[in-house]
């Protein structure tokens, strides 16, 4: 009754506290001038944070640095050849496990329904033969679907995911063990159920999820499986695994090694150097002939042949013996491979733009809806897209000569003239001898055969067979991409783009009269424009194909055909993983900047509202500051007394900040009103100073001077350098504004590390006095700190907030009995009050020498020290060190600095 009544108080003291502060608030902004809107005592947390690719060099750090000689740095540096060759193994025993499950259930599938539909095309009951390839069909997009509700970052390629995580934006959940194992068995359920999807850019994420989870040796999924191993704590070792993980993933995918070194240069990282090069293409290199040693053993029985490079072969291009007059590509073949390029680029910007209308209207009217109705979109793409396989198959084909045939048992013709490791099958489904159904060969294979054939069968495809199979692959993998399961878009769009590049083919050949064409080739440069023109990709792509055909002569035409696709189609969108980054509202930076920016200064797009603390802060202001912000960084500043009459009066040589000076006061005051009223409003009352509740205040009258009561220090600002330097009750209004020296940066997650290890020290005390931390022990939570507002802050030392306390009874307890504090435990004694405040001493755990611009450096300066650099925090410092302002990854993006820019025009 009595903790009721006592709640209930506190209460209603903290609902009048709140009502004050906002009056006050909104009376201060209409002294200043000023007009924002009101934000929220508990700000909501952001979905995105940025990588930290900066070493935080501060005395933890220092320590280790000093205890390192050579033959640790030598031990340390092998340790990560190791878990680099380590990451390339496993990626491709991933991928040898996607590829096996694959073929054994589509050969499953494609065995009963094919011997059902010869059958049946006697009997007259094809409709069984639907319902079986519906029953396969359906049950393996199902058990996909259910594996992305598990983890729903699952879903798609994660390609733009891993390129978001390169770029450094740390996206929740998408390098976690839970997110590989649903990622490779959901892959692999929604390939062999028929949808026109690829295993390929699944890898590419399941090697970047190996790469970051690996080093680490532990896992949350398995949280009781602990390893001591202290390496590779940071950021900046992590993203370079994910680094070489992605590059495995390409290299497993296409048995592209220096392809995949390349993706992941291009598409993600934004730092890089030789030494991260050489490790990332050993990487691949392990993927690579990992997934070749097992993958030849298992299907050719020849143990260390390498014959199956990649998950995906594109066989050997080569001419007909018998044709001397053929070549692979001439030089009057360019003109043709250039115009190819643009229409690629032109219907690659089409896939783009409806897959974009497509995206948005999911997000609008299917994932807000209850996840059931994301697992029935998949089950109806599923039933559409089967029944306009078999429909298509059986009805829409025509029956082709072939040239070179041989029989086989179950109504299957082998080809001839091809090496073992490119052989297909081609389908005879209602057609006489010596003849083939050309849309079931296209349609009742694997996406992988299907571009086989069009590569290297040397029988015709009819024109109308082509052209209908490309309308509908388009349409129904343009509808695929996006929904909820483990996708990739590389083999659908390679098996789109070689339809119209065999049609292309025939047409000349039809036509024109160009007999001695090879049409393969054409298929080839077919694929590469329309891939180009859905992904935007140039050098990575060039070499990955080149690698894949095994044909050095044909890079030319490859990097001309897809530099055209990517200007045709860069001219009305963007590629494909752009748009759905976007979409997301991920702040990707690009490689550059616009030359219209320069126009810009870091002042201009910097914030100025700092929120920032002292070297030495109470416990109670950093646990208010953590609770009510969501800033991930924090200056560490001091106030400046030498500068503060030149900064009141506008000394431009002394601060360059002093445009900002109305609303830095506003900040200012505000920032220190809420400090210390925050912990009262706050519904958690567990760190309240039981002191304070034995302390009266006067209430302010209504009409008094709310800006002067700040000034004249109602409310009470924080300590300087030292405690006992804190601002006086006789300061001035040029003292207590005066400019910020800059000392350094604290991350959130150090401080709250700090206050979970219970590191402070008290008033009566010296800071020499406070706990050490070393640098293992500051990094031993990583990747996922404690979140303050999950921690249970009665956990927490009791020094930290009283040192020493001893209450008056207040709830009725006598001499003979005593009551119990409900934050601290402490039994209420009737003696005197005695209260000790501790502080933090936060410099020892600072970064005391990041990164730092002018005010007037300009932004494309600003921008690829930001990138280049892997910066998470970039502080603006004018010329005498005062700190005027702090640059984030969201102060760069496109968005951002297009707005600014049209503000400097209007104020121009």
């Amino acid at each position: 009754m009595v903790n009721s009544l006592v709640e209930r108080n506190r209460s209603t003291v903290g609902m009048r506290e709140n009502t004050d502060l906002t009056k006050e608030h909104s009376f201060l902004k209409t002294i200043l001038g000023e007009t924002h809107e009101e934000e929220d005592e508990i700000l909501p947390r952001k979905d995105y944070e940025s990588l930290d690719y900066d070493r935080c060099i501060n005395d933890p750090y220092l320590e280790v640095l000093e205890s390192v000689d050579n033959k640790k740095a030598r031990r340390y540096e092998a340790v990560k050849w190791v878990m680099v060759f380590a990451i390339g193994v496993c990626t491709g025993l991933v991928g040898l496990f996607v590829d096996f499950f694959v073929r054994l259930f589509t050969q499953l599938k494609f065995r009963v329904v094919q011997n059902s539909v010869e059958e049946c095309t006697e009997k007259g009951c094809l409709a069984l033969s639907l319902l079986e390839l519906l029953g396969f069909n359906l049950t393996f997009v199902f058990l996909a679907s259910l594996l992305v509700l598990i983890q729903p970052v699952a879903a798609g390629s994660g390609i733009p995911e891993i390129k978001c995580y390169l770029n450094g934006v740390k996206v929740p959940g998408v390098v976690r063990l839970r997110t590989v194992v649903c990622k490779a068995m959901g892959v692999l359920f929604s390939v062999a159920g028929g949808l026109f999807v690829g295993k390929e850019g699944p890898m590419i994420h399941s090697g970047a999820v190996v790469g970051a989870g690996l080093p680490q040796f532990q896992s949350i999924s398995l949280r009781k499986i602990q390893f001591n191993f202290p390496y590779f704590r940071s950021d900046r070792d992590k993203r370079d695994f994910v680094s070489a993980g992605a590059a495995a993933g390409v290299a497993a995918a296409f048995g592209a090694p220096i392809g995949g070194t390349l993706f992941s240069l291009e598409e993600g990282s934004s730092f890089w150097n030789q030494g991260l090069t050489w490790k990332v293409l050993f990487c691949s290199m392990a993927a690579t002939f990992t997934l070749n040693f097992f993958r030849s053993g298992i299907q050719f029985g020849s143990w260390g042949s390498f014959q199956l490079p990649g998950l995906l072969n594109f066989g050997e291009f080569k001419c007909s013996e018998s044709d001397k007059k053929c070549h692979l590509w001439t030089a009057v073949d360019l003109g043709i491979f250039i115009l190819m390029g643009i229409v690629g680029g032109l219907l690659g910007a089409t896939f783009n733009c409806l897959n974009k209308r497509l995206a948005k209207y999911r997000m609008r009217n299917v994932h807000p809806k209850p996840k059931l109705v994301r697992v029935l979109e998949s089950l109806l793409v599923s039933l559409t897209t089967t029944v306009v396989v078999f429909v298509a198959s059986m009805v829409l084909g025509e029956c082709r000569q072939m040239s070179s045939t041989s029989h086989s048992g179950n109504g299957t013709l082998s080809l001839q003239g091809m090496s073992e490791d490119v052989n297909s099958s081609i389908k005879t489904f209602f057609c006489p001898n010596e003849t083939y159904n050309d849309m079931a060969t296209l349609f009742f294979n694997p996406q992988e055969s299907a571009i086989l054939q069009l590569f290297h069968q040397d029988g015709t495809f009819s024109p109308v067979t082509l052209s209908l199979f490309f309308l509908l692959y388009f349409l129904l993998s343009c509808w695929t991409y996006g929904i909820s399961v483990p996708s990739g878009l590389f083999v659908p769009s390679l098996l789109c783009g070689a339809a119209f590049g065999r049609l292309v083919a025939n047409l000349l050949k039809s036509y024109i009269g160009l007999d001695h064409i090879y049409s393969g080739t054409f298929a080839l440069i077919g694929a590469a424009a329309f891939l180009g023109g859905v992904v935007r990709m140039t050098i990575s792509l060039t070499v990955i194909l080149i690698e894949s055909t095994n044909e050095i002569t044909y890079g030319l035409p490859i990097m001309i055909t897809l530099m055209v696709a990517k200007w045709t189609g860069d001219f009305f969108n963007k590629g494909i993983y752009d748009i759905h980054v976007n979409l997301r509202g991920v702040p990707l930076l690009e490689w550059e900047t616009e030359v219209e920016m320069d126009k810009l200064r870091a002042s201009d797009i910097m914030e100025p509202n700092l929120t920032y603390v002292y070297p030495h802060t109470r416990i109670q202001s950093l646990v208010s500051i953590l609770r009510t912000t969501v800033h991930h960084a924090f200056p560490v500043v001091t106030e400046n007394r030498g500068n503060e009459r030149e900064f009141m009066k506008g000394n431009q040589l002394i601060s360059n900040n002093i445009k900002f000076k109305k609303s830095s006061i506003l900040t200012r005051a505000g920032e220190q009103r809420k400090r210390s009223q925050s912990m009262k409003s706050y519904p958690s009352s567990e760190l309240r100073n039981m002191c304070d509740e034995h302390i009266t205040t006067e209430e302010p009258p209504e009409k008094e001077d709310l800006l002067q009561q700040m000034l004249e220090r109602r409310y009470t600002p924080y300590p300087n350098l030292y405690p006992d330097q804190s601002p006086s009750e006789e300061w001035t209004m040029e003292e207590r504004f005066r400019p910020l020296t800059f000392h350094g940066l604290i991350l959130r997650s150090q401080l709250v590390t700090l206050l979970v290890r219970g590191v402070c020290y008290s008033e009566s005390q010296s800071s020499a006095s406070q706990p050490r931390l070393s640098h293992a022990e500051m990094l031993e939570d990583y990747p996922r700190y404690p979140d303050i507002h999950d921690l249970d802050l009665t956990l927490l030392n009791p020094r930290m907030i009283v040192a020493e306390s001893r209450f008056k009874s207040t709830l009725g307890c006598s001499d003979k009995t005593s009551c119990t504090s409900h934050a601290f435990s402490q039994p209420c004694l009737h003696v005197e009050i005695t209260c000790h405040i501790c502080y933090e001493d936060v410099t020892p755990y600072m970064n005391p020498s990041p990164f730092a611009v002018s005010p007037n450096t300009h932004v494309s300066q600003v921008f690829n020290l930001f990138r280049t650099m892997g910066l998470r925090h970039l502080p603006v410092v004018n010329a005498v060190g005062e700190i005027v302002g702090i640059i984030t990854r969201h102060n760069l993006t496109h968005e951002f600095l297009q707005a600014r820019l049209r503000q400097h025009y209007q104020t121009i």
